[in-house]
């Protein structure tokens, strides 16, 4: 059951009642939203439809509530209703409906969760997609961890999800890289060469050049300085772009589809959709390139999508960022015929989301169907003090180098505890303590003790075989399963709004309602009297192991059995 849908519409069925009743004048019903109040004390559940229906009933707000309160419709989920102002009407679940869906819960098992998105849609998420050139930052792990957990809401909440990376192993880039790489590569074979002043340095690119200098011996010395530049350029990104595939598998990353910005360039793709650019009036030649005619569509300025060849004479070279651009969005929506297209960018890509906007309604797209997912920066500190990173100077902290210090479930976790709108700290010291001021650790620990409770009934010959959840009447008892059963509207919020830092909020929040719960009731006794109890609570807490199991997983976390 979709509480909150079903509690709509009994509010809407309690507004016909006190129309039919006289209570109310006659008036088309109302959309009904209903809601989570701010204050517990307020119930479970809240509507401030009177708020809205005031002109149309001709009737004060709080009127209006005290009418749908009293004509509410009687239904076992409701233990009561009442009106507040100044418009609202509250709703409490009864005590019994609530226990009861413990047993709801564990027989949803790895489901527990899931909605069922209305509309279901067919949705490309793509996310991390970093420049080829070096090793993954810890901005590239921010990008992965909101990417990848919003590709695990998404489909939890009923959509068809395609993971991918987008892999820019096209344009000037290539060249940049392929010129530091010869650089380092000719060094090592005892040449006198410098690395490019606007190329990538660091140790990870001498190190490259070592390298295929003991593999490839002279190869690229016997070539022309463009075509050695171009092949070992290549070459350094499949390697670059292969390290990445492994550094991402240890923070439980993978993808679909890993897509190439050379592929683009194939087939014909690119004339089509400057066809369509230029069919439209879009495209205009000057110095020798063709434009796109982006102040048409209200852009501050016209961007060039093929570089003249009197500046740009290599053919691979001439196609620029925007025509690729173009022609991935037109491949997303009408090639692959996506649904939506979900792009997960870093705040200094802000430009190109501008751009990929623009293109899409260049092209006769509905621009709804692109969602750009801006997330700010990571400061990484240690010691209270900033560690910096640049990667052409090779100045920077590596995914890999995060993951040897705190592990992967500390990355994944708190470069999601964040809304993307914000910069965060990336506290190292906190990420490896284990104490309850680690969010991770915390959580993770409930779901631990959790699992030790299990484990200690199994040896003391309890169970939850029989176990009557009707005798879950404590408080500590009811607000635990109270807020297991929030997962679901978590989840649906999170895959709506497209936040996934909803999840280690409400996972905080469950760890602490379960540790709330154990301080306060026992859960496995030896004495035969308290039989029942136990093997009620024992259900209770492996519904409570699910949720937390549940959560942690659509983060990507590992939910421990011990720690």
């Amino acid at each position: 059951m979709r509480i909150k849908s079903h509690l709509a519409e009994l509010v809407k069925q309690a507004i016909v009642n006190a129309q039919q009743a006289g209570a109310l004048p006659a008036f088309p019903l109302p959309d009904v939203i209903v809601e989570r109040p701010q204050k517990k004390e307020w119930g479970d559940f809240a509507t401030a439809a009177p708020l809205k229906l005031a002109r149309e009933a001709k009737r004060a707000p709080l009127q209006i509530a005290q009418a749908i309160a009293a004509h509410f419709p009687a239904d076992e989920v409701v233990a009561k209703t009442e009106s507040a102002p100044p418009g609202f009407v509250n709703i409490a679940l009864s005590d019994a409906w609530v226990a009861r869906q413990v047993e709801t819960i564990l027989a949803e098992g790895a489901q527990f969760g899931n909605g069922e998105a209305e509309p279901r849609e067919r949705i490309n998420v793509e996310y991390v997609s970093a420049n080829p050139t070096g090793p993954l930052t810890i901005g590239s792990a921010r990008n992965a961890a909101i990417g990848d957990t919003l590709a695990n809401v998404l489909q939890a909440a009923g959509h068809e999800i395609r993971r991918e990376y987008y892999v820019n192993d096209a344009g000037s880039q290539v060249m940049h890289f392929g010129a530091s790489l010869l650089a380092t590569y000719s060094q090592a074979l005892g040449r006198d060469e410098k690395v490019p002043e606007d190329g990538y340095k660091g140790a990870y690119v001498v190190e490259m050049g070592k390298q295929f200098a003991e593999q490839y011996g002279d190869k690229f010395l016997q070539m022309s300085r463009a075509q050695a530049t171009r092949e070992i350029g290549r070459i350094g990104i499949d390697r670059v772009v292969a390290q990445a595939r492994q550094t991402l598998a240890r923070v439980g990353v993978s993808f679909d589809e890993w897509f190439s910005e050379q592929s683009l360039r194939k087939g014909g793709l690119f004339a089509e959709v400057l066809r369509i650019l230029h069919d439209k009036g879009l495209t205009f030649e000057k110095d020798d390139a063709t434009w796109f005619a982006a102040q048409a569509l209200g852009e501050q300025k016209d961007a060039v999508l093929i570089r003249s060849p009197q500046v740009i004479a290599d053919p691979e070279l001439r196609p620029t960022y925007l025509a690729s651009d173009v022609a991935y969005v037109w491949n997303k929506l009408v090639v692959r015929g996506f649904d939506r297209a979900i792009y997960v960018l870093g705040a200094d890509h802000h430009g190109d989301a501008m751009r990929i906007k623009a293109v899409t309604r260049a092209l006769g797209l509905d621009e709804k169907r692109v969602v750009i997912l801006i997330y700010q920066f990571v400061i990484l500190k240690r010691g209270g003090e900033m560690v910096a990173m640049h990667k052409r100077t090779g100045e920077f902290v590596t995914l890999d180098e995060l993951v040897d210090e705190v592990g992967a479930d500390a990355v994944r976790f708190m470069l999601i505890s964040q809304s993307a709108n914000t910069t965060m700290d990336f506290d190292l010291d906190l990420a490896v303590k284990q104490s309850d001021e680690n969010p991770v650790y915390y959580v993770q620990y409930a779901h631990a003790r959790i699992a030790s409770i299990l484990r200690h009934a199994i040896e003391l010959g309890a169970s939850s075989e029989g176990g009557d959840v009707a005798l879950l009447t404590h408080p500590a008892e009811l607000e635990l399963i109270r807020e297991i059963l929030r997962l679901p509207e978590v989840v649906e919020a999170a895959a709506a709004r497209l936040e996934p830092h909803h999840l280690p909020h409400y996972a905080i929040e469950l760890a602490g309602v379960f540790h709330s719960f154990y301080r306060q009731c026992r859960v496995v006794s030896s004495d035969p009297a308290d039989a029942a109890i136990t093997h009620a609570r024992l259900k209770l807490v492996a519904a409570a192991k699910n949720a937390l199991a549940r959560t942690l997983a659509l983060m990507g976390v590992r939910a421990p059995e011990s720690m």
